[in-house]
């Protein structure tokens, strides 16, 4: 196998494609590069392909075309258990009949590794996963939350060269989701390890991604820190998916100094540049906290639902001419009540309207 010296990438993926019958695409021409000791999140819809690219990674299935580098090396072809990389899966994959303390050993003793090293390696990851006092315990007396520390713990107890994490939380309630989402965090930041994570979540995606790479129909289509593609989204896709509540998505027209869509509603908003002014049919975005309550503003419309989201309430307006516009302000308003409201000119965003690509 060749040695693959281009970036220094930990894992780099160069134009894998992977199909099925009939022709349907599971990935398609993915090309991506993960950093050492980086924690890159998958995120997209159900059926975009992420789980699929994460199967192709481990070896569980061989893309059409394309190469797959971990360390430089090309292990394209390489079966799953040369590739040296740990899989947490979505249902845990415990083996019921044997204690936390076998599951924990099991790939260990299966790769012949001595009695003691194998001691010190369970000793080791039930103390930073708090499992010192279970290992003795099946996984049917253990609680969600503990079966799932025991299935990172068979992952990390082996430290392979790249962890990857197919929706492990998935089937835990919203709590134990969100202090499981802290541990994880805590525990990549202690390993240092190279790590994937797939999700259809995006508060899991912005909490612990380095980088995210978001995916449709089997394609990467914006790739980057968190905070950079939620403020700056490169495309419609992006900017609609990533975030919630969404990004408010308008159809319209800038025409000189403002910018109007297709009914009565009229925004003033300052060109960037002369070329801006010029744009003609665009998509103006906006996040909903960049939406100011005033008295007197942009444009008025009557409150029509709330959604209580503790500190604050997510307003869903609906203007004169019809626009739908989503709102994040405090607690004092009602349904019914007619407001106005301004966006912040410095956070607004344009797309063109045919190719879904970020404009000046």
């Amino acid at each position: 196998m060749g040695l693959y010296i281009a970036r220094h990438m930990k894992l780099e993926l160069t134009d894998v494609r992977k199909t099925y019958a009939n022709n349907a695409i599971g990935v398609d021409n993915v090309a991506l590069g993960v950093e050492e000791g980086h924690l890159a999140v998958f995120l997209g819809p159900s059926g975009c392909g992420k789980t699929t690219l994460l199967r192709l990674i481990c070896g569980l299935e061989i893309p059409d075309q394309g190469s797959i580098f971990l360390d430089g090396m090309d292990i394209t072809g390489w079966e799953p258990k040369r590739r040296d990389i740990a899989m947490v899966f979505q249902n845990y994959a415990l083996y019921p009949h044997m204690t936390v303390r076998r599951n924990l050993e099991f790939g260990l003793e299966s790769r012949k590794t001595p009695a003691e090293e194998r001691a010190r390696a369970v000793a080791w990851a039930a103390g930073l996963l708090g499992l010192s006092n279970l290992l003795e315990r099946k996984p049917k007396d253990l609680s969600g939350g503990q079966r799932q520390r025991v299935a990172l713990g068979r992952a990390i107890v082996r430290r392979p060269k790249l962890y990857l994490f197919d929706e492990p939380l998935s089937n835990l309630d919203a709590e134990l989701r969100m202090r499981m989402r802290g541990e994880i965090l805590a525990l990549h930041r202690r390993v240092k390890a190279t790590s994937i994570y797939v999700t259809h979540d995006q508060v899991e995606a912005m909490s612990l991604a380095d980088e995210i790479f978001i995916m449709r129909d089997g394609k990467i289509v914006s790739s980057g820190p968190p905070n950079e593609l939620y403020g700056n989204p490169p495309d419609l896709f992006t900017a609609g998916f990533l975030g919630f509540p969404g990004m408010n998505l308008i159809n319209g027209t800038v025409r000189g100094d403002k910018f109007m869509a297709r009914t009565e509603l009229k925004i003033p908003i300052n060109p960037k540049s002369e070329e801006m002014a010029k744009l003609g049919e665009v998509v103006l975005g906006i996040r909903p906290e960049d939406i100011e309550i005033v008295e007197s503003g942009d444009f008025t419309g009557e409150i029509v639902s709330l959604e209580n989201l503790g500190r604050s309430v997510l307003i869903y307006l609906k203007t004169s001419g019809g626009e739908e516009i989503k709102i994040v302000a405090g607690n004092n308003f009602r349904v019914g009540s007619n407001i106005a409201a301004r966006l912040k000119t410095d956070k607004i965003l344009f797309f063109d309207r045919r190719s879904g690509k970020r404009l000046l």
